[in-house]
């Protein structure tokens, strides 16, 4: 009889949520496209809970944000031979996180290396997130991101977790500007569920992104020293061309001979004291395509070398952005500067 009325009531629970459900997508003023699912609605009195509208999941400006989030991510983990394919299901349990993080930042996180309890994930997240806000914090960020919301798949919050930290580590990609997303936003007021949407700006424009990243010394020089640039340039000038004139080669302008990564290529072989095979890259590149694979295969054999890998985008580089072109030369400057 105990059990038999404990079925009745969980169905009379169950019914009850349903009910919930149906009024809050039936309420006025609500878009038919939003669905609640039940999961969705299991709130205590006063709680809420956010969830991606349906139609922005289809945004095309969304899945081109996703898709540079996701290889962005397989590029830095390539060693760890993890491949991410659906940010959602992926990273809730604290696995990629944490070696994401690990990687960007050079530090080892004492956590377990495998936890399947939903316990021990929700733990890992905990070390993993209070590491990464301890990180960003002090640069001004506002935490739009938690463990509940990472383990429960919400793509809203990893999505700006993972943007934070392409911005503060610089990472070479280029995130879509002006990324923005609605969110259903479900309170629980009296028993009966509300929906509200939110708009949420994923990225704002690129200059206003890399802003919040820590200025280097090349944008100083750049805006407040253009005298003391020239004299980096002259002096990145007699480095590079030490090496290019034992091929009867010479630069005279940094921004353009390197642009199709012909030179840069070329300088690493000297640098490094090998061989590069023609087959490797293009020594007479025409498309804007062949010139980023030149760029790309020169970081390639900088990494080689034991550099790390260019905060620059190869296509910066051949789009002749002078600070790219100057943070790659400098670079090899400071590891290569006693070579002969």
């Amino acid at each position: 009889m105990a059990g038999l009325l404990c079925g009745t009531k969980q169905r009379k629970q169950a019914s009850d949520l349903q009910e919930e459900g149906k009024h809050a997508i039936n309420a006025p003023l609500q878009p038919s496209s939003t669905q609640v699912l039940p999961e969705d609605t299991l709130l205590e009195e006063n709680a809420e809970r956010t969830m991606l509208d349906p139609t922005s999941r289809d945004s095309t400006r969304l899945k081109e944000l996703l898709k540079v989030l996701i290889d962005w991510i397989n590029s830095e983990l390539v060693e760890e031979r993890i491949i991410v394919k659906d940010l959602e299901e992926d990273l809730y349990d604290g696995q990629v996180l944490q070696k994401l993080f690990e990687t960007l930042s050079g530090r080892k996180l004492n956590v377990a290396e495998v936890t399947q309890s939903e316990v021990g994930q929700k733990q890992k997240l905990q070390t993993v997130l209070e590491a990464v806000n301890e990180l960003l914090r002090p640069h001004g960020w506002a935490i739009e991101w938690s463990v509940d919301a990472i383990h429960s798949k919400n793509l809203v919050a990893i999505v700006y977790l993972l943007v934070a930290l392409v911005i503060h580590f610089q990472a070479p990609v280029r995130l879509p500007e002006q990324v923005t997303v609605q969110v259903v936003v479900v309170k629980k007021r009296e028993g009966i569920l509300h929906l509200s949407h939110v708009t949420k700006e994923l990225t704002s424009t690129t200059d206003m992104m890399m802003g919040r990243s820590e200025r280097d010394a090349f944008d100083t020089l750049l805006d407040h020293a253009p005298d003391k640039l020239n004299v980096v340039k002259k002096s990145l000038i007699t480095f590079v061309n030490k090496h290019l004139n034992k091929l009867n080669l010479e630069v005279t302008e940094l921004e353009s001979q390197f642009a199709d990564g012909v030179y840069l290529v070329l300088l690493m072989g000297l640098l490094e004291d090998y061989f590069i095979p023609l087959y490797h890259f293009f020594l007479t590149p025409e498309s804007f395509e062949q010139k980023v694979h030149n760029v790309s295969f020169a970081f390639e054999l900088m990494q080689d070398g034991g550099l790390r890998k260019p905060k620059a985008r190869p296509e910066d580089v051949v789009n002749l952005k002078l600070k790219s072109t100057l943070r790659v030369l400098y670079n090899l400057f400071t590891n290569y500067k006693d070579s002969e």
